[in-house]
């Protein structure tokens, strides 16, 4: 899937300088975002959304190519500050950036969905064939283990406010997985140390970034540093 980037049609003006990146999560792509898109646009920031390949290569592969190509295009825009807005695999392409390259122009980082301590989901099925040809390399180091990717990476050390869903439309994964969860990551793996703020949204893993909470949430993290 060739990237393709789908600007802020906002006049250049002081919100300019804020740019906030869209990372959409695995098997999907930027369209998955619009609806975010749109309202951090209506509440004045500029947004950069689009398309990586989520299912051709490593987590760390992905990030280094595509999260650090989203940086350079808004540093091309004029940005003088550059915060995140991911869904599910895309907070984790931010951390594995960010644990290698220094961003001085950093903000803040809301994600959704992110199964940061790993899921038992990708536990149970990673061996499996299919799930390797759905989900691509970095599907597989999602999971629970000493291998696990996410949880390698360690505590952050920037802003990071996490919103989780507790709502599921597939029993067959919740039935792998302890305690509430949204069909891919439980409540519980979401949170990462270090973390600046966690609050769970009656949301599904599919659709977190498009519920009214979810999104009211985010906007106010990317102004205050808070959900409160």
């Amino acid at each position: 899937m060739p990237t393709q980037f789908m600007k802020s049609t906002l006049a250049m003006g002081t919100e300019a300088a804020e740019w906030v990146v869209l990372l959409h999560g695995m098997c999907r792509t930027s369209r998955s975002m619009r609806k975010m898109a749109g309202e951090l646009e209506a509440a004045g920031f500029r947004v950069l959304n689009f398309d990586y390949p989520s299912r051709t290569a490593s987590v760390e592969s992905l990030a280094n190519t595509f999260v650090d190509r989203a940086v350079s295009e808004c540093r091309k825009q004029g940005a003088r500050r550059i915060s995140f807005v991911t869904h599910s695999l895309g907070g984790i392409l931010v951390r594995s950036y960010l644990s290698r390259h220094e961003l001085p122009e950093l903000g803040r980082v809301v994600m959704l969905g992110p199964p940061n301590g790993g899921s038992e989901v990708v536990d149970r099925l990673a061996g499996l064939w299919l799930f390797g040809a759905l989900n691509g390399p970095a599907g597989r180091e999602l999971g629970t283990g000493r291998d696990s990717t996410p949880i390698r990476l360690g505590p952050v050390t920037f802003e990071v406010g996490v919103l989780a869903g507790d709502r599921s439309i597939n029993w067959i994964n919740s039935g792998m997985i302890r305690g509430p969860d949204d069909g891919k990551v439980s409540v519980e793996r979401t949170k990462v140390e270090g973390m600046s703020g966690h609050r769970v949204v009656h949301a599904t893993h599919p659709f977190i970034m498009r519920h009214p909470e979810a999104i009211r949430l985010t906007v106010h993290f990317l102004r205050r540093g808070t959900f409160d």
